[in-house]
């Protein structure tokens, strides 16, 4: 099951700049030292998954779209849509064009998110 996984994960990242790959492999290379990461690939984007969905990852020609679960709003110029999906749930975006913007900030998101995932 693991292979063909990483096929359908691999699909997302065809005919893509090179740096979509780096990026993608630095978020992963992150959020497992929180815990397993589970990679779920759909039609259209990578669900990073703990118990449930904490991040998904929509690959662009040359970046990567981020979308973070969050239990509140995130007040930041990254972030460039928000989307309160229930009472408690909010969806952010943040576009990433390179492995650099993995950064400390994004991390603590991500970290929230994987915490709200368990």
């Amino acid at each position: 099951m693991e292979k063909t996984t990483n096929g359908f994960v691999k699909k997302h990242f065809e005919g893509k700049d090179p740096v979509v790959n780096r990026i993608y492999d630095h978020l992963l290379k992150h959020t497992r030292r929180f815990g397993p990461v589970q990679e779920d690939p759909k039609k259209t984007s990578i669900h990073l998954n703990h118990v449930t969905a904490f991040a998904g990852v929509a690959t662009r020609k040359n970046a990567i779209i981020l979308t973070i679960k969050s239990d509140r709003e995130i007040s930041s110029p990254r972030i460039h849509k928000s989307e309160q999906t229930s009472a408690k749930r909010f969806h952010h975006e943040v576009k990433l064009t390179s492995p650099s913007e993995v950064d400390a900030e994004l991390i603590g998101w991500l970290k929230a998110a994987y915490a709200l995932s368990g």
